[in-house]
């Protein structure tokens, strides 16, 4: 028997998260409300979701603040997070995908596009996959290895906490080492052709993803104008 993937909402306006709750439900997920920030919280540490959609403006602890102590904590740092929120302002769009948020999706939104979103997330996630298959592996510089099928990276041997979206960057320039690839192009494969985020969106993940992977985050270039490449060591040749 299939179990269904388990979706959080935590909305504290009760016509939203209901209309939520109801979306994914008809999609097949099993959704649980909280209607507070430390609500969320507590759901999360009684029962860990496949997916959270966060929003900002909360009574108590704002969204920032619950993606904040997620992302602190080894069992939920990898948790995908969905900001779904008013302001969408590119400086707060900003902000959340600094703090570790997988991606963003304002009010008022098209309920298909948010299920779409969660989907993309959640494959993203390589849900279910507990083997590695040999194929799987790519490793460049005989220092940085992504497993492809269990969604793991490691630098000299020592695990990297990537995001969902960290690690779907890193894995789609590592797709062709050596390429340019638009921010255009990164945002497609990443999240899907009919996302709409902005060339400083994707900056910021990058810049995210070069610190966590410490002196091989030199491999991921800009290409001023362009974009980005993956080069084949460390030192860019």
């Amino acid at each position: 028997m299939d179990m269904k993937q388990k979706i959080l909402v935590v909305e504290d306006e009760p016509e939203i998260a209901e209309l939520i709750r109801m979306h994914m439900d008809r999609n097949g997920f099993q959704t649980t409300v909280a209607h507070s920030g430390k609500a969320g919280i507590d759901e999360i540490a009684r029962s860990m979701p496949d997916c959270v959609l966060l929003d900002l403006m909360l009574p108590d602890l704002d969204g920032l603040e619950v993606c904040r102590r997620l992302r602190r904590h080894e069992e939920t740092e990898k948790l995908p997070v969905i900001m779904v929120t008013a302001k969408g302002e590119e400086s707060d769009v900003v902000t959340g995908i600094e703090l570790g948020a997988d991606d963003y999706i304002t009010k008022p939104f098209s309920p298909r596009v948010l299920v779409a979103r969660v989907k993309s997330v959640l494959r993203r996630t390589g849900s279910g996959e507990t083997e590695s298959k040999p194929g799987g592996l790519i490793t460049l510089a005989d220092e940085l290895v992504i497993d492809t099928e269990r969604h793991r990276v490691s630098v000299r041997g020592k695990t990297v906490n990537l995001t969902v979206t960290e690690f779907g960057i890193l894995k789609y320039l590592a797709g062709r080492t050596g390429f340019v690839r638009t921010r255009d192009q990164i945002i497609s494969a990443v999240h899907g052709g009919n996302t709409i985020l902005s060339s400083r969106t994707v900056d910021v993940h990058v810049t995210a993803l070069r610190r966590k992977l410490g002196e091989v985050g030199r491999m991921i270039e800009t290409v001023r104008g362009v974009g980005y490449r993956l080069s084949e060591s460390p030192d860019g040749a």
